[in-house]
C-alpha cells in the first residue's frame, strides 16, 4: 500500500494560519469558467438527447449510482427526478447493491452510473449484476469510450461529459467534474419537466412542506382570518367607539361594511393617527365612513397566498393587510402580512 506522510501537528497548523484573498480566487473562478465552457462546447447533444429519452421512456424505476463525490451527485439527481413524480427514482449505493440492495432492480428498470474515470471498481462489479437483473445501463463518464473507459463498454449507453481539467492545485480533487455532472443531470431533468409539461400544481403536490410547497400550494383561504376574527364596523359608527375593535383583532385596521357585509372601505391605525393629528378634538364627532379609504386593495379567497404578498408589496406603497372578498364584494376574510410570515411565506 505504501506509506503516507505524517501530518503536521495541530499546534504547527495553528501557527501557520492560511488566508484567501480576492486575488487568489479570481484566477480559480476564471479557470473554472474555462473548464465549464470546454464542457458546454464539446458536449454531444445527440448523446444527451438519447439519455433524456431513455429516462422519459423508462418502463420501470430509474436508479442512479456512483462512488464518492459522484455518488453524492447521483443521489441529488435521483432526488430531483423523484420530486417530479413522473417515475420511481432513487439512489442505489453500489457496495450495498452488491450485498443485497440490488434486489430493488427489476427488468425494465434503468440504472445510471456516474463515474469521472469510467473505471471505478465498485461500478464495474455492479454493472454485470445489474444487467443480469434485466436493467438498462447508462454510464455518465468524463473518460471517452474506449480502453480507458471500461464502464462505457459494460453499459447500453454512454454519455461522455467532456472534462478539460480540475480546478485543484494537483488536478485531482473532483471540483470541476462533479460540477459538470450536476449541471448535466439537472439540465436533463429540466428538459424532462418541459417534455412532460409539468404543471405548477403537479410540482406542488410533491413539495407539501418548505417554502416551495407553501408558495405553490397555499391559497388565501388557507391563511386568512374569518368570521369572529374579522375587525368589522359600519360606516356610521363613531371612530372613537371603534377603538377596541381596531386594536383587539390584531389586524391594525377596520373593515367598513354595510348591512349585507359588502365592503365599503378600510380604516387603519395609521388613518387614526393622521385623523387625530389633523382634527384634534373634532375626531370625537367623526364617523368611520367619513375618514375610511373607499378604494382599498382586495383579493379573493381562491387566489394564491403568494399573490396576496405580492399585492401587499406593490406600488405605490406597501400595506399590511388585504380584505378578502367574493365576486359580489362581500367580505369573507382578511389576510395579513403577519399571517403570511407566520405561515412560512
Amino acid at each position: 500500500m505504501g506509506s503516507l506522510p505524517v501530518n503536521a501537528s495541530p499546534e504547527c497548523a495553528a501557527r501557520r494560519r492560511a488566508t484567501v484573498s480576492a486575488s487568489d480566487l479570481a484566477p480559480l473562478f476564471s479557470a473554472q469558467r474555462r473548464h465549464l465552457d470546454h464542457f458546454f462546447d464539446r458536449l454531444d447533444m445527440s448523446q444527451a438527447a438519447a439519455f433524456a429519452q431513455a429516462l422519459l421512456d423508462a418502463p420501470g424505476a430509474v436508479f442512479f449510482t456512483g462512488v464518492g463525490k459522484s455518488g453524492i451527485v447521483a443521489r441529488k439527481i435521483a432526488q430531483t427526478l423523484a420530486s417530479l413524480g413522473f417515475a420511481r427514482a432513487g439512489f442505489l449505493a453500489p457496495v450495498d447493491a452488491l450485498h443485497g440492495d440490488i434486489g430493488a432492480l427489476f427488468p425494465g428498470d434503468v440504472l445510471v452510473l456516474l463515474s469521472k474515470s469510467g473505471a471505478s471498481d465498485e461500478l464495474l462489479a455492479l454493472a454485470p449484476c445489474a444487467r443480469a437483473k434485466g436493467a438498462y445501463l447508462i454510464s455518465l463518464t468524463s473518460a471517452a469510450s474506449g480502453a480507458d473507459c471500461p464502464l462505457a463498454a459494460a453499459c447500453d449507453l454512454n454519455v461522455h461529459l467532456p472534462l478539460q481539467g480540475e480546478v485543484c492545485p494537483f488536478g485531482l480533487a473532483p471540483v470541476t467534474s462533479t460540477a459538470i455532472q450536476m449541471v448535466f443531470g439537472d439540465t436533463v431533468v429540466a428538459a424532462i419537466m418541459e417534455a412532460r409539461r409539468l404543471s405548477r400544481d403537479q410540482y406542488a403536490s410533491n413539495h407539501p412542506a418548505g417554502k416551495i410547497g407553501k408558495t405553490l400550494i397555499f391559497k388565501v383561504k388557507d391563511v386568512m382570518k374569518k368570521q369572529n376574527e374579522l375587525p368589522l364596523c359600519k360606516e356610521g359608527d363613531m371612530i372613537m367607539d371603534q377603538l377596541t375593535e381596531l386594536t383587539s383583532k390584531g389586524c391594525g385596521c377596520l373593515l367598513v361594511v354595510d348591512e349585507e357585509h359588502h365592503l365599503i372601505g378600510t380604516f387603519t391605525d395609521g388613518d387614526l393617527r393622521r385623523t387625530l393629528k389633523a382634527s384634534g378634538p373634532a375626531i370625537f364627532s367623526l364617523t368611520v365612513g367619513e375618514m375610511c379609504n373607499r378604494n382599498p386593495r382586495t383579493i379573493t379567497a381562491n387566489a394564491m397566498a403568494v399573490e396576496a404578498m405580492e399585492k401587499m408589496e406593490s406600488p405605490p406603497s406597501p400595506v399590511q393587510f388585504l380584505p378578502v372578498v367574493d365576486d359580489n364584494n362581500v367580505v369573507c376574510g382578511i389576510i395579513t402580512l403577519h399571517g403570511l410570515v407566520a405561515a412560512g411565506l
